[in-house]
């Protein structure tokens, strides 16, 4: 039976809620250690951050992946959208006033089934 146009919307708001749900995961995972966070959702012109976070003076640009291994999550941040993240914490860093003391990072959050997030720390 060939796919309809109304199966792939269905899909794209399934992958959607799964997307939001592990953002929302990832979130509660960082607070739990320690983090405050800054932005979820962060869209610009060059891009989309899914979490800013802060711990002291270090703010975590955080990409997070949903996907049944760790390994596919780390691997489906893409040279592309590294450098689509980075663009966009350029215009989130230019729009703080204190951003010259801040220590900046970008992490990767890797949700998979029935396990703790993982949380890959200067992942890129």
């Amino acid at each position: 039976m060939p796919k309809t146009v109304r199966d792939d919307g269905k899909r794209r708001r399934h992958a959607e809620r799964r997307g939001r749900f592990a953002e929302f995961l990832a979130a509660l995972y960082l607070m739990s250690k320690g983090y405050r966070i800054v932005a979820t959702r962060y869209r610009t012109p060059l891009g989309e951050i899914d979490l800013i976070a802060r711990k002291g003076n270090i703010i975590a640009f955080v990409e997070v992946k949903a996907r049944k291994s760790e390994n596919s999550a780390v691997e489906a941040v893409s040279f592309h959208s590294q450098n689509r993240i980075r663009a966009a914490s350029d215009l989130w860093l230019a729009r703080q006033r204190k951003a010259s003391g801040l220590s900046l990072r970008y992490d990767i959050v890797a949700i998979t089934p029935w396990r703790l997030p993982s949380h890959f720390v200067d992942a890129f």
